[in-house]
This record gives structure tokens, sequence and C-alpha cells, in this order.
């Protein structure tokens, strides 16, 4: 492995396509990051490709904005992927162990994660992650990793995230066409929440709201591991789309006024504070009460969090992780949010904003950076390893390079 190696991340959201671009200048340092580029997501609907060409110019723009700050030439990507197509479920596989005195090896741990994927699976979807949560060896559980140990049966708690075919396969297509070839595809869940976690906080236990513009993803970390993950389908354009109808206005005046005098806090806002769109748009030229729009961005942020706290309550959580709450994303940003998820979902709550990097931390210091951010950490894991690493094949531990290293980097 060369001294010094180039990892990119390319997020693609419902409302902007970010690129990142780090240096790996020593096995094990921190990514150092040396460009950025954003680009609005033309050509995408709630994740899915909608217009391949205006995509395809989307990435283009995002890409080439964040080369030119670099001065680097990015050839490959670690693709993070989100939207309503992602779903995820638990699976279990079961082995006989076969070897000589019944220690168990990687190809062991191999063999009963093929066992774990030998799911019935609908002909559209595909499996873009699968997780060891938990190993059994014979009647001993909770194992995190057995190889090395001695038993006859070995089984494994995974969990499994999928996307839909079509969605996948025409997003690649689009970043195929772009110039640039995927190492990688991470649920962009799980890629935020390797930036703004510690192992810590992942071994106490965790949830992670990812507040996007289409969707708000929850992720749980319990004992070092993901316990559960789902996508909730609400996010900052729904929120938007309110303001528009309740004040009757247009969906940029929406958008604008919800980013300039936004709040969860209806309580600070006077009756009579009133909010001139002809200082914000040349369309709408009335004047709207700023109470009534506040009352509106707390309703759907109370509804997120609720959906938040019945995702919590399906896995007997809510309420019950020691770590709290991580809010993250755009949507995040929304003054009074913290307040309001801590008394829906009765945990501490605090804003996850991206760590464990150098660089030009000005510009990326930003929950909106996350998912980014988390897909550099997540190929510095792997640095060195070669393209092709998402599970479309079977073998798992060929996929990463080694079961060993991609197991034990799960680990807290």
């Amino acid at each position: 492995m060369p001294k010094v190696q180039l990892v990119a991340g390319l997020d693609i959201g419902c409302s902007k396509i970010r690129t990142v671009i780090g240096r790996l200048e020593d096995k094990g340092a921190l990514p150092n990051i040396i460009g950025v580029g954003v680009a609005p997501s033309n050509g995408l609907r709630k994740g899915l490709v909608i217009d391949v060409e205006e995509t395809i110019q989307s990435i283009s723009a995002s890409l080439e904005d964040a080369e030119r700050m670099a001065g680097e030439t990015v050839h490959h990507v670690f693709l993070g992927i989100g939207g309503h197509h992602i779903e995820a479920f638990d699976s279990k596989g079961v082995i006989a162990i076969s070897h000589t005195g019944n220690e168990i090896s990687e190809d062991d741990i191999d063999r009963v994660l093929e066992a774990a994927q030998a799911v019935s699976l609908p002909h559209n979807r595909r499996i873009l992650r699968i997780i060891p949560k938990a190993f059994s060896v014979d009647d001993q559980r909770g194992i995190k990793y057995p190889v090395g140990m001695m038993g006859i049966r070995l089984e494994v708690e995974a969990h499994i995230v999928t996307g839909l075919v079509p969605a996948v396969k025409n997003i690649e297509k689009c970043i195929h066409q772009a110039g640039v070839d995927i190492d990688d595809i991470i649920p962009t869940s799980l890629a935020a929440s390797e930036a703004v976690l510690s192992r810590r906080q992942k071994e106490l236990g965790v949830v992670v709201v990812d507040i996007g513009c289409g969707a708000t993803s929850v992720s749980v970390f319990e004992e070092g591991t993901t316990l559960h993950t789902a996508i909730i389908p609400v996010g900052g354009e729904n929120v938007t789309n309110d303001i528009a109808i309740g004040l009757r206005t247009s969906i940029d005046t929406a958008e604008k006024i919800k980013i300039e005098y936004g709040s969860c806090i209806p309580e600070d806002v006077s009756e009579r504070e009133t909010i001139d769109l002809s200082q914000l748009s040349k369309i709408d030229q009335q004047t709207v009460s700023k109470k009534l729009m506040v009352e509106i961005i707390q309703a759907r942020y109370h509804e997120i969090f609720s959906l938040v706290k019945e995702q919590l309550a399906k896995i007997n959580r809510d309420g019950m992780l020691p770590a709290g709450v991580i809010l993250t994303g755009a949507g995040s940003k929304m003054p009074g949010s913290i307040d309001l998820a801590r008394e829906t979902l009765n945990l501490p709550v605090q804003i996850g904003f991206p760590q464990n990097f150098e660089g030009v931390v000005d510009k990326i210091d930003d929950p909106a950076y996350a998912s980014a951010i988390g897909l550099i950490l997540w190929g510095a894991r792997f640095e060195g390893h070669s393209q092709g690493l998402s599970l479309k094949s079977i073998s798992v531990s060929k996929a990463f390079g080694g079961m060993k290293d991609w197991v034990k980097s799960l680990l807290p």
C-alpha cells in the first residue's frame, strides 16, 4: 500500500449530493479532508433516479467541485444511498463445525454468514449489508468474535440491509457514467453513525436519528453492534410542504422562511410576530404569522420523533438507551429540535457533528455532512483493499479482504 492514498465519499441525498475527498497518509491515522463538493440533487426524488442525464450532471458537478478544491482526481468512491426503498431485517444462520478438534476458523464465519444470507428475498431486492450482531457457540451466547474457540455448532444473529435492485442499479449507472467506479455501497444511516458515534456510545446503547430531506433514518446500537435500523418516510421536505400549505405560499418561499425563521418552540414566539414575505420572494407579497409557522414545524417534528419512539418500542428500547439520542442530518439544525426530541423520547439528546477527521474542518463541521464523512471513515477502515467491496458476492470475507479485520473493526 502506498504511504498516501485518496479515499472519496459520495453521499446521494434527497436535496444535495455531497462529495468529500480525504487523504490517508498512514494506516490507522485520521483521514485528512482536502476536498468538499456540493450540488443540488437534480434528477432525483426521494433517493430514486427520475432523470438519468440530470442525475449524472449533478453527480459530476459535486465531484468536480471537490476535485477542484483537493487538486486531485477521483477514480473510486464509497457510495452512500438512502431513501424509502432501503429495508432491513434480522436473520439467523447455523452451521456445524467440521474441523478436526472442532476449532472455529474464519472459514466457519464465512459459512455461517452465508447461511444467514440464505433468505427468501423478492427478485427486485438485493442485500447491501450484512452485519453480524452476535455469535453463539453451542449454548454460549453473546460472543463477538468466535474464531479460535472450540465448539460443535456455530450460530450468528445478523442484521441484513436491502435495497431495491432498480433503484441501486440506476444510481450505479449514473455514477459510472460520471466517470468514477464504486468501491462499496453503504446505507447513509450506517455511514452517519460512523461519523458521529464513539465506541463507548455504541457499547452503552444509543440511537442515531438522521433527519434528511425526504426521509429520516433510525439506527440503534447496543453492546458495540447494530441492533436495529429503519427508514421513516418523513423529513425536511414534508416540513416545507406543510408550511407552503398552511401559510399558502410557494414551495421556494416556504423553504426560505423555514431556514430563516424556523423553530420548534411556539412558546418563544409572540402572537403578534409576523413575517413579511415580500422581503424574501417576488411571488409572495403577503404577511404571515410567525407563530403559526412555528406551530406547523413543531407538529411535523413531533410526528418524526413519535415515529422514532415507535421504532424503539418495537425492539423494547423506548426510554432505555443510556447514551441517548444523537440527532444529525440537515434537519437536526432546526432550533428547538433538541428540546422537542428530549420531551418526546424521554432520553438525553444532543446534535451529532462529524468527528475523527482532520483538514478543512470549518467547511464540514455540520451535521449535514455526517453521512459523507462517515463514508470517508468507512473507506479509511478498508484502505488498500480491492474494489468491489459491496456484499454482492456471497463470500463476505473475500468482499472485505479479511473477515477477521472486518468483524474486529465492528467491535467496541
